[in-house]
């Protein structure tokens, strides 16, 4: 799932070398936090938070047929400590 998520996200990105995907688990599931660059932000997060939902769909898809729970958090790297979570 992490691979999927690092060939979706550095294609939408301008800076593909400054994306991390970090895999923690909680509570008997996948969490991908996913740093970028600030200036890529709004183009993962889009219009609405249309684009940003689309990838955990997709990511939730995957993952129901391969019988795991997975889920995506964006890490707004600006401020110190604030997250993303649209």
């Amino acid at each position: 799932m992490q691979a999927f998520l690092e060939t979706v996200i550095r294609g939408m990105v301008q800076h593909p070398d400054a994306v991390r995907i970090v895999p923690t688990e909680r509570r008997g599931e996948t969490l991908y936090e996913v740093h970028v660059h600030p200036v890529d932000m709004g183009r993962l997060v889009g219009r609405r938070g249309n684009t940003i939902n689309a990838i955990r769909t997709l990511l939730s898809a995957g993952a129901a047929k391969k019988g795991i729970r997975c889920s995506v958090e964006l890490v707004d790297e600006r401020e110190p400590g604030s997250e993303f979570q649209g």
